[in-house]
């Protein structure tokens, strides 16, 4: 037993070490302001504009006889897109060259901006908009004012869209703008401590607790929904954490959301190559292994961008990877034979390749092509803990994708973004040891045939398109998304040959299992799995300091009868006062969750005549028919979706406010509300009858699994957050969260356990992490070491007391004693915090096009740096030789050495 005063003690301290160094990043942000003179403005600009005032944009006429302000000079210009139109709401920064000051605002509804009272010197200034390339210029301020600057900005290549940023010390006060999103950009992104090139595993560290509520994490990638996103390090431009929280455009809310942009082409040949190596003669120990397995991690990939030939409408990118894990499983089990501590290999090894062609025919149109492939082998999945390696199952799987983009400016305030994908994905896995019967002794070990027999064939299709239009202080956005469009086609033979189910050791020794379940008859299934998505939105801004946001989404799927899914979001962002160093933000939305595919296979193949599942209680060990039996004389059990089922969905409600403590600091408290109403659950509505719970009421039946929307969640939270950037010098951010759910529902496949009572039900919910804390940070000194760190310390998670018997006759064995509620318990917190240090060399002699010549850098990466033992879910089983006691941990302290080389 590991003790738990001493992890909150641990957690404690750490928590201290990253507040202070989180505050001692704001006071190196501060800079001491300036003093201005005054002058005219309207003089300033007779004698600096160098052509007829005839030509001038309407507003810069009038400041012919305006009069007198107090400000010495004065930069102004105008921002318009390809087609001349203007750019409303494009964010404009001024800064000196020694970047000791920055200024910056935003165009008005007539696509102008004004500096007043600029100080004459070296300046730069950047103009920045959504779906637009970044506008950058320097010029020389002298003792009269410059004329105003005509800005013709140029749409941005696919899937490289800009997001406005305020860094002057003025929060955005567009709705859609919150001060707590998680930006981390490909500086970023390489300075981290990233596994194995693993970057969403890496970045959902940071996202809290909120992310595992029902649904789970969605991954948008270039603007479509994946389930199955395979994006190495190498292709990545961008990624954004909840991003407008409230937005009509996406099913999930913000703080459940990674949004990925991917890299493009360049008018430039770039190139990388990089080398990763892990050895376990650089790891530490697992906690429940007894000697340090021989693992070793070698992965290597490269990217290539440029001109197509010697056009400058056509670019490519091509990316390929190769990784190669010889990892191995820890299990730490009971067996009549004593306690198992045992390594097992479980090799993976993966290829990605991606290949990307971006046009552009016309300054208004862009067309983007992509082909990626990935292919996988997992081989001793499943061993692990409990699970011996006898259960082990090889897997297998190849993906196909197709992807297109298409981005067009149809008239001077209407865009159209259209982004369509189509895969092709063959997955299989089998058993190690085919035919054997799985052997569960709960709590005990798991062992005998892994009865893991499938193969599943899927082509489907995602698309999304998005139409755009802006009118003076409204930007509409209209469109559809299509998650899944998909074809199933499946050959499913798992548990052919039978799971036997024991209380304990002893009932296995004594040949007493408590369930037999079986599968027979055709395990092939071809259907259509149908999502849909309709959303409409409308941001507006009502003042120069006020701005709201109207939504209205609407999500379907086939398979379920309730059709009024509509879906309102609203949010708001308001500053009060002359500045916008506060800004205050609030939002509601309501947000459906989909069954899935695979819960409409259970209902299509478990219909009593395709897949026969037979379930047996008590049986016969180890034949569980007994002499002369046999299965087919068994009635069988049937899936079906409640006559009324509807899809969940969440009411989500919060507030905000946001301060900007230093030009480069934003501290955010915000109070976020959650309300689950008609979640999923499964019952079996055919369960022996009580009060002795022997019989069914249907004895032709067995288990009648009935999916349900009879669920219900409530959480809340208090979420503080601090996010800062010095320049190219420091990017971080720390996230504090205090949260609480309760649910009477584990899911689509969770069953109560008395399936006539739900009153014990209620509880904790399977991820209500009550205290949690997450930092990231990147130190680039230049000519020097880039340091990163990923920390994160979080509470235990709630568990359950379980008898370990079939009380009521179900088979299954979640049976709780009397007067114990579901979640009770509480596990193990923990504490993880990953660091890489790099350094940078370089390579003189030759000047690439671009940014630089080549460079190589060499990387350190420690995962778990601390070794501290974080401790998996305890056992709950009574009947357990190890209840109250965890027999996994996660992984030890692990190093990674990479190379890189870039030109």
């Amino acid at each position: 037993m590991f003790c738990q005063t001493r992890l909150i003690r641990r957690a404690q301290s750490h928590l201290a070490v990253a507040v202070v160094f989180v505050f001692a990043t704001i006071a190196l942000g501060q800079a001491p302001p300036k003093t201005v003179t005054s002058t005219s403005v309207a003089q300033a600009q007779k004698d600096a504009y160098p052509f007829a005032a005839s030509n001038w944009p309407p507003s810069l006429q009038s400041n012919l006889s305006a009069s007198p302000l107090s400000a010495t000079e004065v930069l102004s210009g105008v921002v318009l897109d390809p087609s001349g139109a203007l750019i409303v709401g494009a964010q404009v920064t001024l800064q000196t060259k020694d970047s000791a000051e920055k200024r910056s605002t935003t165009t008005d509804r007539k696509g102008e901006f004004h500096f007043d009272g600029v100080i004459p010197g070296e300046y730069e200034i950047t103009v920045q908009r959504d779906g637009f390339q970044l506008w950058r210029k320097g010029l020389t301020v002298q003792a009269r004012s410059p004329a105003p600057i005509r800005v013709e900005m140029q749409l941005a290549r696919l899937n490289q869209k800009l997001t406005v940023s305020s860094s002057n010390g003025q929060l955005g006060t567009s709705a859609s703008e919150n001060a707590d999103v998680i930006k981390l950009n490909q500086r970023v992104l390489s300075s981290l401590p990233i596994q194995g090139n693993d970057v969403v595993g890496a970045v959902t560290k940071m996202m809290g607790p909120g992310a595992q509520a029902p649904g789970g994490v969605q991954i948008v990638v270039n603007g479509i929904p994946l389930s199955d996103p395979k994006v190495p390090a190498s292709a990545i431009q961008e990624i954004k954490i909840n991003k407008d929280p409230y937005s009509a455009l996406y099913s999930s809310p913000g703080q459940k959301r990674v949004e990925i942009t991917t890299k493009t082409g360049s008018q430039h040949y770039h190139g990388s190559a990089d080398v990763l190596y892990d050895s376990s003669r650089l790891n530490a120990r697992n906690a429940f292994a007894t000697e340090r397995p021989p693992e070793q991690l070698v992965y290597y990939g490269g990217s290539l961008s440029g001109p197509v030939g010697k056009s400058k409408k056509a670019t490519f990118m091509i990316n390929g990877e190769r990784d190669s894990d010889d990892m191995q499983a820890t299990v730490y089990a009971q067996t009549p034979s004593g306690t198992v501590s045992q390594n097992y290999p479980t090799p993976f090894t993966s290829t990605y390749f991606s290949s990307v062609v971006d046009w552009q025919p016309k300054e208004a149109h862009q067309l983007s092509f992509r082909y990626n492939y990935y292919g996988s082998s997992y081989d001793g999945k499943n061993v692990g803990g409990l699970s011996l390696p006898e259960s082990a199952a090889n897997n297998s799987g190849q993906n196909h994708y197709i992807s297109v983009a298409d981005r067009s400016v149809l008239t001077k305030n209407l865009v159209n973004e259209l982004s369509l994908r189509l895969i092709s994905s063959d997955n299989s896995t089998q058993s190690a040891l085919p035919g054997q019967p799985s052997i569960v002794v709960l709590g005990a070990f798991t062992g005998g045939g892994a009865q893991q027999s499938s193969y599943e064939m899927l082509r489907y299709l995602q698309l999304t398109d998005i139409l755009s239009w802006s009118h003076e202080r409204h930007v509409v956005k209209v469109g559809l998304n299509v998650p899944a469009l998909t074809r199933w086609n499946i050959n499913d033979q798992s548990n052919f040959g039978g799971t036997f189910q024991f209380s304990s050791l002893q009932d296995y020794e004594q040949g007493k299992p408590f369930s037999f379940v079986q599968n027979q008859g055709d395990g092939r299934l071809v259907f259509w799995q149908k999502e849909l998505g309709l959303f409409a939105q409308d941001e507006v801004r009502l003042r120069h300091n006020l701005s709201v946001s109207i939504g209205l989404r609407y999500d379907w799927q086939n398979y379920v009868s309730n059709l009024l899914n509509f879906a309102p979001r609203f949010s708001f962002a308001y500053a009060p006062g002359k500045s916008t160093k506060t800004v205050l933000r609030g939002g509601a939305g309501v947000f459906y969750q989909m069954t899935g595919g695979e819960a409409i296979m259970d209902r299509l193949r478990y219909d009593g005549n395709t897949l026969l599942q037979y379930v047996v209680s008590n049986p016969g060990y180890p034949n569980p028919f007994g002499l002369g039996g046999v299965a087919q004389a068994l009635p069988s059990s049937i899936v079906q979706f409640a006559p009324h089922l509807r899809l969940p969905y969440v009411i989500q409600y919060g507030f905000s406010l946001e301060r900007q403590l230093t030009r480069s600091t934003t501290f955010t408290a915000a109070y976020i509300g959650m309300q689950g109403i008609d979640q999923f659950l499964s019952q079996d509505i055919n369960a022996p009858l009580p009060p002795n719970y022997v019989e069914r009421p249907n004895p032709a039946i067995a288990t009648l699994r009935q999916i349900e929307s009879s669920g219900r969640m409530k959480g809340s939270a208090l979420k503080l957050s601090l996010n800062s950037s010095l320049g190219h010098i420091f990017s971080g951010g720390a996230q504090y969260e205090l949260g609480r759910s309760m649910d009477n529902t584990g899911g689509i496949d969770w069953f109560p356990a008395n399936q006539y009572n739900m009153a014990g039900e209620w509880g904790r919910s399977n991820f209500d992490i009550r205290n949690s804390f997450s930092f990231y940070g990147t130190v680039n000194m230049p000519k020097l070491l880039r340091f990163g760190t990923i920390m994160t310390i979080e509470s235990g998670r709630p568990y359950t007391e379980t008898t370990g018997t079939d009380v009521y006759g179900t088979t299954f064995s979640n049976a709780r004693p009397p007067g114990v509620a579901r979640n009770m318990l509480n596990g193990p917190g923990g504490i993880s915090l990953d660091v890489r240090l790099a350094r940078e060399f370089a390579l003189h002699g030759h000047k690439s096009n671009g940014a630089g010549g080549p460079s190589l850098a060499l990387g350190v990466d420690a995962f778990n740096v601390l070794n501290h033992t974080n401790l998996r879910e305890p056992v709950g089983d009574l009947t357990s030789p190890f209840f109250g006691q965890s027999i996994a941990a996660g992984p030890p302290r692990r190093l990674q050495l990479s190379l890189r080389f870039q030109f």
